[in-house]
């Protein structure tokens, strides 16, 4: 048997090609789409990726499985459990509760694990030629290590008005059926620590049935379905506003990206032209460079591992945006970005000084000066990390307007005030911080030191 774990750290994000090598066929579980990773995995390992499947409609990512089916003659195999509502709109082999899907002497047994949406399903899978017991299980957002799937997404992001206390009630009857599980099966589940799927995740790659059944929460609450319930609910972080987008993609037919884009380098004259029409600009570069000059009324999502997630919050479907960024980010930065469906990329420029428009500066403060403020009557101090890390600690008469939210929320901002920003470590404070200069706060300052800093000095 040939496996490989193939992991998105942008996205905490795991697929997995599992190959038979006596036939040379594989499949692959629930792909990204940036799809030459799997081509150049099977090219190497002399397979053919014969079977492509999901674990469930995916929230979180824009799933490959179509691109990856369209570009090898792959057959999709895709749940047909939990009603209409949960269908998949395009032709594909529907999978039941029990169902085998058999690629060359290896055999995938179909587990319906409702919970964290409706037709999700787990993949529990034997190498007949070593063994007849079962050896893995493959949960997507059922089963991770040390935590659960979380059922209130639907209603959080997608809008579904009752679908999270339904989905917490199913996660219970999934676990009790995922404990009957063999104890040494391996867990491989589809994110790892990071991920906006979970509250709890766990940063190693994989786990056993038996040793879930130990540690994670989720299976202490055996004869307490309430107490399941309610703690599975509470604290769970704010979903990224493009999760309900990519339900819908993920579930509906669309226009396929088979390869990797490139993007036009502009001219400032073509830049400048884009720019005094409104067109979002996206200032990826290191959080020191923005702050020392940055074109005025442009985002900052640096380009780093959390990039796809924030410009998700900030960038609709239908726009076209420029991304500021150095020559040898910008495959990487597409990449990112196609992943969660952003591809309306106009083109890209490094070279903000180039631009001929004046450049301005963020203002950043140390902890002195921020105690200073914290004084003063005119200042108001903004929490920009979420309501469970707020609630855990917070500064003093500090005001929560989650940075995903801020662009909704500018009235709570009081423009006559000094406006003074702070998260856990600067980064969300900074994108905050661009996100209220171009919506016309322009008086903000950002405490880079954050709870971080806050915490070990005070």
């Amino acid at each position: 048997m040939f496996f490989q774990h193939v992991y998105d750290k942008s996205l905490a994000q795991a697929s997995y090609v599992i190959g038979c090598q006596k036939t040379g066929e594989a499949i692959v579980i629930d792909a990204k789409r940036d799809i030459d990773t799997y081509l150049d995995i099977a090219e190497e390992n002399k397979l053919k990726i014969t079977h492509v499947t999901e674990t469930h409609i995916h929230a979180d990512f824009l799933a490959g499985t179509r691109e990856l089916a369209a570009v090898t003659g792959a057959k999709m195999y895709l749940s047909d459990e939990g009603g209409l509502d949960w269908a998949y709109n395009f032709e594909h082999i529907g999978l039941k509760d029990g169902d085998i899907i058999k690629v060359g002497n290896l055999s995938l047994e179909v587990m319906h694990t409702p919970g964290h949406t409706p037709e999700s399903i787990s993949f529990i899978l034997t190498d007949n030629p070593a063994t007849k017991e079962p050896v893995m299980v493959f949960t997507g957002d059922f089963v991770f290590v040390g935590d659960i799937g979380r059922p209130d997404l639907l209603e959080k992001a997608a809008g579904l008005k009752g679908t999270q206390d339904k989905g917490a009630e199913e996660m219970y009857n999934s676990i009790k059926k995922f404990s009957k599980l063999p104890s040494h099966l391996q867990v491989w589940p589809g994110h790892g620590a990071g991920s906006a799927c979970g509250k709890a995740l766990g940063a190693v790659p994989s786990t056993t049935v038996g040793y879930e059944k130990i540690q994670n929460w989720a299976f202490h609450y055996e004869d307490n379905k309430q107490g399941f319930i309610e703690y599975l609910l509470e604290g769970q972080p704010e979903p990224p506003k493009y999760f309900a987008m990519m339900k819908k993609l993920n579930k509906e037919d669309r226009p396929l990206l088979t390869e990797v884009p490139k993007h036009k380098k502009l001219s400032a004259g073509d830049f400048k032209k884009a720019y005094e029409k409104g067109i979002k600009v996206i200032d990826a570069r290191d959080r020191s460079e923005f702050t020392e000059g940055h074109i005025p009324n442009t985002f900052h999502i640096e380009g780093n591992n959390s990039f796809a997630t924030w410009a998700g919050w900030f960038l609709n479907y239908e726009e076209e945006f420029i991304l500021i960024a150095d020559d040898d980010q910008m495959e990487d930065l597409t990449r990112k970005l196609m992943r969660v469906g952003l591809d309306n990329i106009m083109g890209y420029i490094s070279d903000v000084k180039a631009m001929g428009i004046p450049l301005e500066k963020s203002k950043v403060i140390s902890m002195e000066e921020f105690k200073t403020y914290l004084e003063k009557d005119n200042t108001q101090v903004i929490d920009v990390r979420g309501v469970s890390e707020y609630e855990e600690a917070h500064i003093d008469e500090a005001d929560n307007v989650f940075v995903g939210t801020i662009q909704d929320n500018i009235d709570r901002i009081d423009r006559d005030k000094q406006i003074v920003i702070y998260c856990q470590s600067g980064a969300r404070a900074a994108i905050a911080e661009s996100v209220l200069a171009r919506n016309g706060v322009k008086n903000g300052k950002v405490f880079s030191g954050g709870m971080d800093e806050w915490t070990a000095q005070n």
